[in-house]
């Protein structure tokens, strides 16, 4: 935001605006807490862990809604001035540098699985490896991995890439809608965007269906098969992520919510899914195209 539309915000009051205590604190440590020990329990056969699993989702559902509800209510009723608005960009921002770091760390394990774990598997003298016969290539399953083929990059990811970038182009067209103050362009720009978000999570499971059904790609298929859907899963969490705060800036665009002036949250989504964007041409270039 320009600093002439932080002017535009309400003036300072002098003091930052601090919330009472809130319940939703403690109810999202027991929901998260719930999960963890649930899923905990189910991996080690203890049937009442789904239960746990639920229960555990459903309060962090329930804090979610609740406490968003209530920042967005503040928000409404000018309880914010331009010192909540920069600290919440600032948030964004470390929020964002955060996930950078995240997908960083995986990309970085490719890398050296890619340059400098296989070559080195295959580079020792066949009298002192346990892998003979093993050869120095990529994609590898490694020494022990299953036999799978690799996902080709011209069919759906390349249709993925497509939609993501489409994706990006009517995110910025709802956001020249919402500064002119067009508000068919922002809506329509941020159904168009749901749209090419859910239709990118729907060409995804139809990938891993065909590569674990057809190709042979699965978590069994070694090395590859792990650092293909360590990467494209959490990307593809980080899209669902997305496409449910895009879906809920679109409810709040129909209310009415949002001027050329105060509309940080939707600036917030647009930086988290612009980012997700970024991220995913990575993936299609490091992951399936070299």
């Amino acid at each position: 935001m320009t600093d002439q539309a932080l002017h535009a915000l309400p003036a300072p009051r002098g003091a930052y605006y601090v919330p009472g205590a809130s319940r939703y604190s403690l109810l999202l440590s027991i929901g998260i807490f719930l999960l963890a020990a649930g899923f905990i329990f189910r991996l080690n056969g203890v049937p009442q862990g789904l239960w746990s699993m639920y229960l555990g989702a459903a309060s962090i559902l329930y804090v979610l809604v609740g406490w968003f509800g209530e920042i967005i209510g503040e928000n409404l009723r000018g309880k914010y001035t331009h010192w909540e608005d920069r600290s919440y960009r600032i948030g964004m921002v470390w929020f964002i540098f955060s996930e950078v770091m995240f997908f960083a760390c995986l990309f970085g394990g490719l890398y050296y699985v890619r340059r400098i774990a296989v070559p080195e598997l295959g580079g020792y003298d066949a009298a002192l490896t346990p892998y003979a016969g093993f050869a120095a290539a990529w994609p590898s399953s490694g020494p022990l991995g299953e036999a799978f083929t690799p996902m080709a990059p011209w069919g759906l990811p390349a249709v993925n890439t497509l939609l993501l970038l489409t994706s990006g182009v009517t995110l910025t067209i709802a956001h020249w809608g919402l500064l002119k103050n067009k508000r068919a362009q922002l809506n329509i720009g941020l159904a168009l965007t749901v749209a090419l978000g859910l239709a990118f999570l729907g060409c995804q499971a139809a990938e891993y269906m065909h590569a674990y059904s057809e190709l042979g790609l699965t978590l069994g298929a070694g090395v590859y098969g792990a650092t293909f859907f360590m990467l494209t899963g959490f990307h593809g969490l980080h899209v669902t992520l997305g496409a449910i705060m895009l879906i809920v800036m679109l409810g709040r665009s129909l209310r009415g919510h949002f001027s050329a002036h105060n509309h940080f949250a939707f600036e917030a989504v647009a930086w988290y899914w612009h980012f997700v964007d970024v991220v995913w041409l990575g993936l299609f270039v490091f992951v399936y195209w070299l």
